[in-house]
């Protein structure tokens, strides 16, 4: 553990869209913590950043942010395919670090950058920061206390149509089969399936198929999928990102009710027993990461285990192998 008066000095590696207001003001705002740098390789944006942010001080080199002294901690915002790069140095370093999501690619890199952190006997933390929203850990703690009875079934439907970016042939790393697979349902669908793991336990089996409908990238646009969580409940996924309509409808059936809520959206939490249906309207933070960051503290001083983990990713990124029938 660090002592609880010292303060723990933050740098970001990619202070790119993320990390504007979903997540670089929580490590600001956290007691304990000081965004003390940041990184990017245009380091004109870097410096903005850091003069909009308040932060002293910015670079364009990612190993130097590393290996300063005066940093304690790493954040990698950066797109997925460089994590892996970016994490084995801060392992190697020897510090603590938090990687957005997903935690790599692919199944082996997630394995790779989990296991560097292992041996070198250092906390590694990834931005699947739903784990620590109050309005998710609410559905968890109506699950576990039995609100639907038995759980059986989960499904969830994500839609939306095309946009301007994938109508216009600009480049989009998000959609880019040699970054991501499986396009979109990568940056999005890795969210709902880590979230689906917390609330119900680890993945067991899973099998998935995935297409290209729209032909207006390489990646994949329509993935579909079914699986079983290790305690028997089983679930069905749908992501199309094609379709006419935004969607986003997670489901889930016990032998006593059903719970209803969405992983993107912030509608009512909705709770249905029998004839009964009761709502619970939870807003999430300005900051979205800004419990996640603050659970980070917590491990770090006061050893409360923070929910997501390298080890949690890690499972995350074989369920999305197997989905997407990667080897």
């Amino acid at each position: 553990m660090i002592a609880k008066d010292k303060v723990i000095r933050w740098g970001i590696i990619g202070c790119g869209a993320v990390t504007e207001v979903k997540s670089g003001p929580a490590y600001q705002k956290t007691a304990g913590f000081e965004l003390a740098a940041v990184m990017r390789r245009d380091v004109a944006l870097a410096e903005d950043y850091a003069q909009r942010h308040q932060v002293a001080k910015f670079s364009d080199n990612a190993a130097d942010l590393i290996n300063d002294d005066n940093i304690d901690a790493i954040y990698i915002a950066t797109p997925p395919d460089s994590h892996k790069h970016y994490a084995l140095l801060v392992a190697k370093a020897g510090k603590p670090c938090c990687i957005e999501k997903p935690l790599a690619p692919n199944y082996q890199d997630s394995l790779a950058i989990e296991q560097a952190f292992q041996q070198a006997k250092v906390p590694l933390f990834v931005a699947y920061y739903r784990r620590s929203l109050p309005r998710f850990n609410k559905v968890k703690s109506l699950l576990e206390s039995n609100a639907i009875g038995h759980i059986r079934h989960i499904s969830w439907q994500l839609s939306k149509p095309a946009n301007a970016i994938d109508l216009s042939d600009q480049y989009n790393w998000r959609t880019d089969k040699s970054i991501a697979v499986g396009g979109y349902f990568d940056d999005l669908a890795s969210h709902g399936l880590d979230l689906f793991a917390y609330l119900l336990g680890d993945f067991k089996q899973v099998s998935g198929i995935g297409t290209n409908q729209q032909g207006l990238y390489s990646a994949f646009d329509a993935v579909t999928a079914c699986w079983q969580h290790e305690n028997g409940v089983t679930g069905v996924g749908s992501w199309n990102f094609g379709g006419a309509a935004r969607q986003d409808k997670v489901t889930i059936v016990g032998s006593a009710g059903e719970l209803d809520f969405s992983v993107f959206d912030e509608v009512p939490i909705m709770l249905t027993q029998g004839n009964s249906k009761e709502e619970f309207v939870i807003e999430n933070p300005e900051n979205i990461q800004l419990h996640h960051v603050g659970n980070i503290y917590q491990h770090l001083v006061n050893d409360k285990r923070h929910p997501s983990t390298g080890t949690s990713a890690r499972h995350t990124s074989w369920v999305m192998d197997e989905i997407l029938a990667v080897s």
